[in-house]
């Protein structure tokens, strides 16, 4: 006769599946809360000055790091190589498309630095607005643009001559810049929470779009295969942008004090990393539809970012804080003071 299971066998074998598909509802969340990215190794690099953005070289993969007065110079095993100093105030850094020059936007001395990126000699220091802060290259038109805080506008830099080649007069504060490599600049306008578009052949601005309900824009990414923007906002949230409509055609929750935001092609993955000390990890599941798939613990001041597009890894920094000073009348808030030697570089993999 055919062989046929005793009843409590049949009854164990779906208590079993019942408890493995428990199972799978109740843990699978939590594996998936958790992420596939981890804090792998924290670097101690010292200097005491306040810190801006961070980006790595594509041709040597070594981290850039703006940090007051200097930029810090690490290779991939987190040994500080070299300190590139006399600057007086640093934020931005750039890198042309030939692997010849990078860029730094001196805020303090209101110029963009070029540098040689094998020798990290200093080739040109070039005039710009006041107080250049994000800064981006575009490869289409072989030129550096740096955005100017304080008097609204953008330079210009054409990578082959070193000389200014425009001034593009800005409707608001500028925060980071992205090219698309199309023939297209896009930048933040943190004072009136929109995002500028300007053709970076004739300098002209095309485009200026709300980013509503995204408040006071910092950060910015770029997917150029699928035309979307990725603008961090200070009310928590990242607003995704459709660089051809200017639609915005997605929100995202994030957390608080984001100013950094980094886009990886391969994995298909938007970051924000959140000056409360977390890195939220964003999947697009399509043009118009994400999911918020891990939100990581970095370290309380961790906002600005990198990211190595040919390993997957991501870096921030912060420091160590001690209280922050009384207000004076008239101020609201004091930056808390940072306890000498703190500063560290945070690498985090999948």
């Amino acid at each position: 006769m055919p062989y046929s299971a005793r009843p409590h066998t049949v009854r164990l074998l779906a208590l079993g599946c019942l408890f493995a598909l428990c199972s799978s509802l109740i843990f699978a969340p939590a594996a998936r809360a958790q992420g596939p990215y981890h804090l792998a190794a924290q670097w101690k690099v010292g200097g005491d000055s306040w810190w801006d953005y961070m980006a790595v070289d594509p041709v040597s993969h070594l981290l850039y790091v703006t940090h007051g007065d200097q930029v810090v110079v690490i290779k991939p095993s987190g040994k500080v190589l070299d300190r590139m100093t006399g600057f007086k105030g640093l934020h931005g850094v750039a890198f042309d498309a030939s692997g010849k020059y990078g860029f730094l936007s001196d805020g303090g001395a209101n110029e963009v630095v070029v540098f040689n990126r094998k020798t990290r000699a200093i080739v040109a220091h070039i005039p710009a607005g006041q107080n250049p802060d994000g800064l981006t290259f575009d490869p289409y038109t072989e030129t550096a643009w740096a955005f100017n805080g304080r008097s609204n506008t953008a330079t210009v830099v054409s990578a082959r001559t070193l000389n200014v080649v425009a001034t593009i007069a800005l409707p608001g504060r500028p925060e980071f810049p992205v090219a698309d490599g199309r023939g297209y600049v896009y930048d933040n306008i943190e004072s009136l929470s929109k995002i500028v578009k300007i053709n970076a052949t004739t300098h002209q601005i095309v485009a200026a779009w709300p980013l509503a309900p995204c408040q006071s824009p910092s950060g910015l990414a770029i997917d150029t295969a699928h035309h979307r923007l990725f603008s961090v906002c200070h009310n928590k949230m990242m607003a995704i942008v459709d660089t051809d409509s200017g639609k915005v055609v997605a929100t995202v929750p994030i957390d608080q004090g984001p100013d950094a935001a980094r886009f990886d092609p391969r994995h298909q993955l938007a970051f924000s990393t959140n000056g409360q000390g977390t890195l939220t990890v964003i999947h697009e599941d399509s043009p118009d539809h994400y999911t918020v798939i891990q939100t990581l613990p970095t370290k309380r001041g961790a906002r600005t970012m990198a990211l190595n597009l040919a390993t997957g890894t991501i870096y921030t920094d912060t420091a160590d804080f001690g209280p922050a000073p009384k207000p004076t009348p008239g101020q609201h808030w004091h930056r808390p003071s940072l306890i000498p030697g703190s500063f560290t570089v945070l690498e985090i993999k999948r």
